[in-house]
Order: structure tokens, then C-alpha cells, then sequence
């Protein structure tokens, strides 16, 4: 299933180099024009499908992690792949439940199911258990769950994985590339494998460039609590980290909103924050928000409904890399960022698509290779 998918975009997608950035309006607006040709939109995705319909009563619920769909981050995400399908395939019935807390998952998923969905999409790594066991429980029901890795899943539950690890590479190179005084921060969220392959993934980044650098990082009790990010992100600058990356939620977009208008880079993450945290613009700190690392939930979300559309969903892990332009990292809008800056990230993101360049990172639990990971 996962080549077939891949099939779909390969003849979409165009590997152009990012043009070089500067800070004057004309140059800034030329390289945003290039960054945007490697990013396959929802429209194009659209088009890929041939036109496909789905049946008379065809239904795709969605149940989020915590937090709601306007939130800023992969549920939001998830929600515009799942509005887009529903605009391409002429899905009439749609429905979501956003979730307050934890205590909710298994809750929300049997309302959820007691709708009868064809498809039933679950955002975050945390609801994955829950989405496993209503998987076994409604075989006539279609799982797509984001961020959710099992050993194994039953033939209606397809678990989408990213290569976070690469995307935070990205983050990292930028940060290493950007950075004066020798230090750059994350801000993480809850400590688990998405967030860990994040986190490492921009320590390698960063090393990558300048072996020296000083990384700090730090994981929180919570993707929903900002304040607390922001605080993370105003310590960090406090011990001179003068780039700061956002890893978690709201929680990190926190950080990365504090770090910003402090007067230090921010690099964002899951889409173009840009848009989301700083208000296309129009937020105090947009000029220092330098770009953000990509995870492209929409297309994933849209691909998989596409597939039960069209009756070929089959479980199985559905994994996004920078190689398939699932992982990606957005233009730099505002931020005052060098050609050369803009080459040496364009130059990493191309070694880690052919493969002459690795993270490092297992992929499987985020922790470096040969420090007792999941890969070795």
C-alpha cells in the first residue's frame, strides 16, 4: 500500500533547490516562490486521485489528541487533510470530537465509532493504544491513527509514522547555521518516540554544522501548556541560546513564541507556524520565526481516506520522510536569512533525501544509534 501511495505524488513532486534568501522584499519573496515548488499542495494531491467519488453515505470522523482543530499544530493538520478529502471526494458526512484530556480517549473513540464512520482518523501518539483496541473492536470501521507505531496492526488500522528525526536535522542544521553565540534550545513536549526523534534529531542537525555547539533541551509534562514553554524557551535564552525550536504542541509553540519576541530565531514545527502561532505575520516576533520543520499530517490524512475510498485500505505502518516529501521545512517569510544560510539547509534536506547524509537517529524510539536504541 505504501508504494501505491507514494506513486500517486511521484509524478507531483519536483526536487528544486530553495533559492538563496536575503533580507531585502524582492529576494524574500523569490525564495518563498522556490520553497513553495517542493512542498505538493492539496490541490495537486487532489488531482493525483483521477477524480474519484465516494459512495452515497460515506463517513470520516475525527477524534483529536488534546487540544482542538484550530490549534496550531498536527491536529489542525490532520483536520485540513480530512476537509480537503472530503471536498475531493465528495464526502458529505464528516464529524470531530476534540479532546480535553487523556481520560477522554476511550470515551470519545466509542462515540465516535457509534456513528458508523467508514473512516475513523486519531491524532497523537498518546491515543494509540485506545486506537488499537477500537481497531479489534469495529473491523468494519477504517483506523487512521497519526504518530501511532504498534509491532503489528489488524488489516482496518493504518498507522502513520514520520521520520521526525530528519525534520528535526533540518531544524538543527538551521539553528547550528544561524546561531552567534555558540548555543541553541528546544523546547519539547511529553518524552515520547515523536518527540525524542525530534529532539535528537536537531542535536545531530546542529552537530552536523558545528560540532561545538551547545544544545539545549528539555521534555514537559504536557503538549497543552505554553506558559511553560514559554518559560523554557526564556531560560534557554537566559544561558545564551540566541535560536530556539519548538518540539511539542502548543507547548512548544509557546517557546517558540516567547523566544521570538525576545528578539531570538524561532523555528516552529508540524506546519508553516508562520501562519498558526504568528498570525501570518501580524504576531509580535514574526520576523525571527525563521522557518519551521514540516510534518505533512494533511497529506498523510488525505492519502488514507483516499485509499478507503477507492476500497484498496490495507493496515500497516504509512511512513512520511524527507525522501517522499512527507518531512520538509517551511520558507523563511520575514526572518532575515542568507543565501548561504538558505544553501547549507537546502544542502542538508538533499543529503538526507539520497541518502548521503544520516541522522544517526533510530527511527523506531528517537534515541542515537549505539546508545541502546531499538536499532542496534
Amino acid at each position: 500500500m505504501q508504494n501505491k501511495l507514494f506513486l500517486l505524488c511521484s509524478a507531483l513532486l519536483s526536487f528544486a533547490l530553495l533559492a538563496a534568501a536575503c533580507s531585502n522584499d524582492d529576494n524574500t519573496d523569490t525564495q518563498d516562490d522556490a520553497s513553495d515548488t517542493a512542498l505538493i499542495s492539496l490541490e495537486q494531491e487532489c488531482d493525483a486521485w483521477g477524480g474519484i467519488q465516494a459512495p452515497a453515505g460515506f463517513r470520516v470522523n475525527m477524534v483529536t489528541d488534546i487540544g482542538k482543530i484550530d490549534d496550531g499544530t498536527f491536529n489542525e493538520f490532520a483536520y485540513e487533510g480530512m476537509v480537503a478529502a472530503a471536498e475531493c471526494f465528495d464526502i458529505k458526512e464528516t464529524g470531530v470530537i476534540e479532546t480535553a484530556s487523556e481520560a477522554d480517549y476511550t470515551a470519545n473513540l466509542n462515540t465516535s465509532a457509534s456513528e458508523n464512520p467508514d473512516v475513523l482518523i486519531t491524532v497523537g501518539f498518546l491515543i494509540g493504544t485506545d486506537t488499537l483496541e477500537a481497531a479489534n473492536e469495529n473491523p468494519d470501521i477504517s483506523y487512521i491513527g497519526v504518530d501511532q507505531f504498534h509491532p503489528e496492526y489488524p488489516n482496518n488500522y493504518i498507522g502513520v509514522l514520520f521520520n521526525e528525526h530528519e525534520g528535526g536535522f533540518i531544524a538543527g542544521a538551521l539553528a547550528a547555521s544561524l546561531s552567534e553565540t555558540g548555543v541553541i534550545g528546544v523546547v519539547g513536549g511529553v518524552e515520547i518516540p515523536p518527540v525524542v526523534k525530534f529532539l535528537n534529531g536537531y542535536e545531530a542537525g546542529a552537530k552536523h554544522i558545528n560540532p561545538n555547539i551547545s544544545v539545549l533541551k528539555v521534555y514537559n509534562e504536557s503538549f497543552a501548556d505554553p506558559a511553560k514553554g514559554a518559560s523554557d524557551a526564556r531560560q534557554f535564552i537566559g544561558e545564551g541560546a540566541d535560536v530556539v525550536f519548538g518540539a511539542g504542541g502548543p507547548t512548544g509553540s509557546g517557546g517558540i513564541k516567547a523566544a521570538a519576541e525576545a528578539g531570538a530565531f524561532a523555528i516552529g514545527v508540524d506546519q508553516d507556524e508562520y501562519y498558526t502561532t504568528f498570525d501570518g505575520g501580524n504576531a509580535p516576533g514574526s520576523e525571527n520565526l525563521v522557518s519551521s520543520a514540516i510534518k505533512r499530517v494533511d497529506l498523510s490524512v488525505f492519502r488514507n481516506i483516499g485509499e478507503a475510498v477507492r476500497d484498496t485500505f490495507s493496515g500497516g505502518a504509512y511512513t512520511l520522510t524527507v525522501d517522499n516529501m512527507g518531512i520538509t521545512y517551511a520558507p523563511f517569510h520575514d526572518a532575515a536569512v542568507s543565501p548561504e544560510v538558505a544553501a547549507t539547509v537546502e544542502r542538508v534536506r538533499a543529503g538526507l533525501a539520497d541518502g548521503s547524509i544520516e541522522t544517526g537517529i533510530c527511527a523506531i524510539d528517537g534515541l542515537f544509534l549505539g546508545e541502546n536504541s531499538a536499532c542496534d
